[in-house]
């Protein structure tokens, strides 16, 4: 049975999506690459809470209001990706998972490799939430 995991697109009033550049540590998978904030489904946990939790673990954020964009079957996973519009200050976070945040537009997107296969989901949000 593959693993689950977790994610969420935070989207602001300039459709910009927010993301965070991984930590640079060789032993872990992806390091300095950009990334969507989320996290590992635990046994037991549903994906809804589990974003909540590594929310409130990684950014010390209470995250209500979100939503499921998409169910995505990887080779090594079985990503869920939530989303939600918000305008969150990036300088008031408090990080303690990766190196930064930081407001990437769609072209930025575009022209950036990122973490775990997260282009593929990233250009269908993009796709179904249009300049």
């Amino acid at each position: 049975m593959k693993r689950k995991g977790c994610s969420i697109i935070f989207v602001n009033d300039q459709k910009q999506v927010l993301l965070f550049l991984r930590d640079d540590i060789p032993t872990i998978p992806f390091p300095n690459m950009w990334d969507v904030p989320g996290g590992h489904v635990e046994p037991g946990e549903t994906p809804a809470k589990c974003i909540v939790r590594e929310m409130r673990e990684e950014m010390e954020m209470d995250l209500i209001g979100f939503s499921l964009f998409s169910i995505t079957e990887f080779p090594d996973r079985i990503e869920y990706t939530f989303w939600k519009k918000s305008n969150l200050d990036i300088n008031r976070i408090t990080l303690h998972e990766g190196q930064r945040l930081k407001w990437f537009d769609r072209q930025e997107v575009e022209n950036t490799r990122l973490a775990l296969g997260f282009n593929q989901i990233l250009n269908s949000f993009f796709l179904q939430f249009p300049e």
